[in-house]
């Protein structure tokens, strides 16, 4: 089974690795797990200012941010894994990846946000929901 995890090292991807731990045996031993990290566009005038090795620099940080308590805990675990680093809307590139990269299921933390924070925010979840055949598991 192929999953993907979308992580931002939030508290909410926190609770996705405590079910995912609680719930193993639901996953199967040899699951293989992509943890993905969308990072935030920096804006044209930006990005040619600092130049593209800043930019990579900053991404790769901020990978390293969300990852920084996940990947120990796979490795732990004993769980196949591997990182991948997007940027752009979240929600459009997890539900690219999702399609593009033949997943059984896509696993992701949800903030759960009342229907009027989501209308004037948006919502990574319901973005995926909307654009994504593949099931999606949300925890809360």
């Amino acid at each position: 089974m192929k999953i993907l995890l979308p992580i931002d090292g939030s508290d909410y991807t926190k609770r996705m690795l405590a079910y995912l731990g609680a719930h193993a045996e639901f996953f199967g031993a040899a699951a293989e797990y992509t943890l993905l990290y969308v990072g935030t566009p920096i804006p044209p005038r930006a990005r040619a200012a600092v130049g593209k090795e800043m930019i990579d620099k900053l991404h790769a940080d901020e990978t390293a941010a969300a990852c920084k308590g996940v990947v120990p805990y796979f490795k732990q675990k004993g769980w196949k894994h591997k990182v991948v680093t997007k940027v752009g809307n979240a929600g459009d590139e997890i539900a690219k990846l999702a399609a593009s990269g033949k997943f059984d299921m896509i696993v992701m933390g949800s903030h759960g946000h009342g229907a009027l924070a989501s209308l004037v925010m948006g919502s990574t979840s319901q973005r995926v929901l909307a654009n994504c055949d593949v099931p999606v598991l949300l925890i809360r």
